[in-house]
Protein backbone atom coordinates (compact mmCIF):
# COMPACT_ATOMS: atom_id res chain seq x y z
CA UNK A 1 0.00 0.00 0.00
CA UNK A 2 1.53 3.33 -1.02
CA UNK A 3 1.98 6.18 1.41
CA UNK A 4 -1.01 8.44 1.64
CA UNK A 5 -3.60 5.99 2.86
CA UNK A 6 -4.58 3.55 0.10
CA UNK A 7 -4.26 2.14 -3.40
CA UNK A 8 -4.95 4.19 -6.53
CA UNK A 9 -8.31 3.80 -8.30
CA UNK A 10 -8.16 1.98 -11.65
CA UNK A 11 -10.50 4.59 -13.16
CA UNK A 12 -9.73 8.02 -11.66
CA UNK A 13 -6.23 7.35 -10.23
CA UNK A 14 -7.15 8.95 -6.88
CA UNK A 15 -6.54 7.25 -3.54
CA UNK A 16 -9.03 4.53 -2.62
CA UNK A 17 -9.64 4.07 1.10
CA UNK A 18 -10.63 0.73 2.58
CA UNK A 19 -14.29 1.66 3.27
CA UNK A 20 -14.95 2.56 -0.39
CA UNK A 21 -12.73 -0.05 -2.08
CA UNK A 22 -13.91 -2.55 -4.68
CA UNK A 23 -11.31 -5.07 -5.91
CA UNK A 24 -11.41 -6.38 -9.46
CA UNK A 25 -8.72 -8.16 -11.44
CA UNK A 26 -6.05 -7.17 -8.88
CA UNK A 27 -6.94 -3.48 -9.07
CA UNK A 28 -8.79 -1.18 -6.67
CA UNK A 29 -11.74 1.02 -7.61
CA UNK A 30 -13.97 3.48 -5.77
CA UNK A 31 -17.51 2.11 -5.55
CA UNK A 32 -18.62 5.15 -7.54
CA UNK A 33 -15.94 4.52 -10.23
CA UNK A 34 -16.74 0.83 -10.69
CA UNK A 35 -18.95 1.46 -13.76
CA UNK A 36 -19.28 -0.07 -17.21
CA UNK A 37 -17.05 1.73 -19.74
CA UNK A 38 -19.94 1.95 -22.24
CA UNK A 39 -23.33 2.25 -20.52
CA UNK A 40 -22.04 3.54 -17.13
CA UNK A 41 -24.11 1.03 -15.12
CA UNK A 42 -22.88 0.18 -11.62
CA UNK A 43 -21.03 -3.14 -11.55
CA UNK A 44 -20.57 -5.89 -9.00
CA UNK A 45 -18.83 -9.26 -8.95
CA UNK A 46 -21.68 -10.96 -10.82
CA UNK A 47 -22.04 -8.40 -13.61
CA UNK A 48 -18.43 -7.39 -14.36
CA UNK A 49 -16.45 -8.47 -17.42
CA UNK A 50 -12.82 -7.34 -17.82
CA UNK A 51 -11.01 -6.70 -21.11
CA UNK A 52 -7.40 -5.55 -20.79
CA UNK A 53 -7.61 -2.56 -18.38
CA UNK A 54 -11.28 -1.80 -18.96
CA UNK A 55 -14.35 -3.02 -17.08
CA UNK A 56 -17.73 -3.63 -18.73
CA UNK A 57 -21.11 -5.01 -17.79
CA UNK A 58 -21.63 -8.44 -19.34
CA UNK A 59 -24.13 -7.14 -21.91
CA UNK A 60 -21.79 -4.43 -23.29
CA UNK A 61 -18.81 -6.78 -23.17
CA UNK A 62 -20.75 -9.38 -25.17
CA UNK A 63 -21.80 -6.81 -27.77
CA UNK A 64 -18.29 -5.43 -28.16
CA UNK A 65 -16.09 -8.53 -27.85
CA UNK A 66 -18.43 -11.55 -28.01
CA UNK A 67 -19.32 -13.71 -31.01
CA UNK A 68 -21.27 -12.04 -33.79
CA UNK A 69 -23.85 -13.32 -36.22
CA UNK A 70 -26.94 -15.46 -36.43
CA UNK A 71 -27.66 -17.46 -33.28
CA UNK A 72 -25.84 -15.14 -30.88
CA UNK A 73 -28.80 -13.05 -29.71
CA UNK A 74 -29.29 -11.49 -26.32
CA UNK A 75 -31.81 -14.03 -25.02
CA UNK A 76 -35.10 -15.68 -25.84
CA UNK A 77 -37.42 -13.64 -27.98
CA UNK A 78 -35.02 -10.72 -28.39
CA UNK A 79 -34.75 -8.87 -31.65
CA UNK A 80 -32.17 -6.12 -31.62
CA UNK A 81 -31.38 -3.73 -34.43
CA UNK A 82 -28.38 -2.43 -32.46
CA UNK A 83 -25.30 -3.12 -34.57
CA UNK A 84 -22.85 -1.76 -32.01
CA UNK A 85 -21.99 1.64 -33.52
CA UNK A 86 -22.06 3.14 -30.01
CA UNK A 87 -19.38 0.61 -29.01
CA UNK A 88 -17.09 1.56 -31.87
CA UNK A 89 -17.82 -1.58 -33.88
CA UNK A 90 -17.56 -1.08 -37.64
CA UNK A 91 -20.03 -3.13 -39.68
CA UNK A 92 -18.84 -5.12 -42.65
CA UNK A 93 -21.10 -4.63 -45.61
CA UNK A 94 -21.69 -7.88 -47.48
CA UNK A 95 -20.13 -7.92 -50.93
CA UNK A 96 -22.07 -8.63 -54.10
CA UNK A 97 -23.49 -12.12 -54.44
CA UNK A 98 -21.14 -14.48 -56.27
CA UNK A 99 -22.10 -17.97 -57.47
CA UNK A 100 -19.88 -20.88 -56.51
CA UNK A 101 -16.67 -21.12 -58.52
CA UNK A 102 -14.59 -23.81 -56.79
CA UNK A 103 -15.06 -27.34 -55.53
CA UNK A 104 -14.82 -28.36 -51.90
CA UNK A 105 -11.54 -30.07 -50.93
CA UNK A 106 -13.19 -31.46 -47.84
CA UNK A 107 -11.50 -34.90 -47.79
CA UNK A 108 -8.06 -33.37 -48.36
CA UNK A 109 -8.67 -30.76 -45.65
CA UNK A 110 -9.80 -33.38 -43.12
CA UNK A 111 -6.83 -35.64 -43.88
CA UNK A 112 -4.26 -32.88 -43.40
CA UNK A 113 -5.93 -31.03 -40.51
CA UNK A 114 -7.25 -27.96 -42.34
CA UNK A 115 -10.81 -26.69 -42.23
CA UNK A 116 -13.37 -27.34 -44.96
CA UNK A 117 -13.52 -24.76 -47.73
CA UNK A 118 -16.72 -22.89 -48.47
CA UNK A 119 -17.79 -23.55 -52.08
CA UNK A 120 -19.09 -19.97 -52.46
CA UNK A 121 -16.13 -17.87 -51.22
CA UNK A 122 -13.32 -20.44 -51.07
CA UNK A 123 -12.35 -19.52 -47.48
CA UNK A 124 -12.03 -21.93 -44.54
CA UNK A 125 -15.22 -22.81 -42.69
CA UNK A 126 -14.80 -23.42 -38.96
CA UNK A 127 -17.24 -25.22 -36.69
CA UNK A 128 -18.75 -22.07 -35.13
CA UNK A 129 -19.81 -20.71 -38.52
CA UNK A 130 -20.52 -23.96 -40.40
CA UNK A 131 -23.78 -24.95 -42.08
CA UNK A 132 -23.93 -28.12 -44.16
CA UNK A 133 -25.95 -28.16 -47.36
CA UNK A 134 -25.66 -30.05 -50.64
CA UNK A 135 -22.88 -32.17 -49.12
CA UNK A 136 -20.60 -29.17 -48.48
CA UNK A 137 -19.78 -26.86 -45.59
CA UNK A 138 -20.88 -23.23 -46.03
CA UNK A 139 -20.47 -20.04 -43.99
CA UNK A 140 -23.68 -19.40 -42.06
CA UNK A 141 -23.56 -15.66 -42.83
CA UNK A 142 -23.11 -14.41 -46.36
CA UNK A 143 -22.52 -17.65 -48.27
CA UNK A 144 -25.45 -19.94 -47.39
CA UNK A 145 -27.70 -18.14 -49.89
CA UNK A 146 -29.58 -18.93 -53.08
CA UNK A 147 -27.26 -18.83 -56.10
CA UNK A 148 -29.92 -17.06 -58.18
CA UNK A 149 -31.66 -14.51 -55.95
CA UNK A 150 -29.28 -14.34 -52.95
CA UNK A 151 -32.02 -15.14 -50.41
CA UNK A 152 -30.75 -16.60 -47.09
CA UNK A 153 -31.41 -20.33 -46.81
CA UNK A 154 -32.22 -22.87 -44.12
CA UNK A 155 -32.26 -26.64 -44.27
CA UNK A 156 -36.02 -26.58 -44.94
CA UNK A 157 -35.81 -24.03 -47.78
CA UNK A 158 -32.84 -25.55 -49.59
CA UNK A 159 -32.70 -27.30 -52.95
CA UNK A 160 -29.42 -28.25 -54.64
CA UNK A 161 -28.29 -29.06 -58.16
CA UNK A 162 -24.74 -29.87 -59.25
CA UNK A 163 -23.26 -28.73 -55.91
CA UNK A 164 -24.95 -25.32 -56.01
CA UNK A 165 -27.72 -24.31 -53.60
CA UNK A 166 -31.00 -22.56 -54.43
CA UNK A 167 -34.17 -21.49 -52.64
CA UNK A 168 -37.12 -23.70 -53.57
CA UNK A 169 -38.72 -20.94 -55.65
CA UNK A 170 -35.66 -20.37 -57.86
CA UNK A 171 -35.01 -24.11 -58.12
CA UNK A 172 -38.58 -24.73 -59.33
CA UNK A 173 -38.36 -21.81 -61.77
CA UNK A 174 -35.00 -22.90 -63.24
CA UNK A 175 -35.09 -26.71 -63.00
CA UNK A 176 -38.70 -27.71 -62.37
CA UNK A 177 -41.14 -29.05 -64.95
CA UNK A 178 -41.92 -26.67 -67.77
CA UNK A 179 -44.68 -26.38 -70.28
CA UNK A 180 -48.38 -25.88 -70.52
CA UNK A 181 -50.30 -26.75 -67.36
CA UNK A 182 -47.46 -26.28 -64.87
CA UNK A 183 -47.60 -23.45 -62.39
CA UNK A 184 -51.21 -22.55 -63.20
CA UNK A 185 -52.61 -23.17 -59.72
CA UNK A 186 -56.09 -24.25 -58.68
CA UNK A 187 -58.96 -22.92 -60.66
CA UNK A 188 -56.87 -21.88 -63.66
CA UNK A 189 -58.33 -22.34 -67.11
CA UNK A 190 -56.57 -24.97 -69.19
CA UNK A 191 -56.63 -24.84 -72.97
CA UNK A 192 -57.66 -28.20 -74.51
CA UNK A 193 -58.05 -29.09 -78.15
Amino acid sequence: MPLGGGNKCGRCQKTVYFAEEVLCDGRSFHKSCFLCMVCRKCLDSTTVAVHEDEVYCKACYGKKYGPKGYGYGQGAGTLSMDKGESLGIAQDEPGPHRPTTNTNASKFAQKFGGADKCPRCGKSVYAAEKVIGAGSSWHKNGCFRCATCGKGLESTTLADKDGEIYCKGCYAKNFGPKGFGYGQGAGALAHTQ
